[in-house]
């Protein structure tokens, strides 16, 4: 069975709430049991960029990538990111004004 995601706009990008917060369901000492390598096994990345999330060097990804991290810890994608739009992005979806 295909996991569906949620559709997001053009220009989406997810912000990690915390590296904490992350750490708390990867690695050693969390009580789930999955290294940081098997969570990026099922996530499809490489190692290191779990690695950079989990020590707060990289703070954000695709939209894709963070529906597949949360889906593989088991926990709603918004628990451990929080949506964002790119600049540009904001800037197109303000409406515009009349001279």
């Amino acid at each position: 069975m295909a996991t569906r995601y949620k559709r997001r706009p053009k220009g989406t990008w997810m912000k990690l709430r915390s590296p904490q917060l992350l750490r708390a369901f990867v690695g050693p000492e969390s009580d789930k049991k999955m290294s940081g390598r098997q969570l990026a096994r099922f996530v499809d990345v490489h190692p290191s960029f779990i690695n950079h999330l989990t020590a707060g060097r990289s703070s954000s990804c695709t939209p894709k990538v963070a529906d597949r991290i949360a889906s593989a810890l088991g926990v709603p994608t918004d628990v451990l990111f929080e949506e964002r739009l790119t600049s540009s992005e904001r800037q197109s979806a303000q409406p515009k004004t009349a001279a």
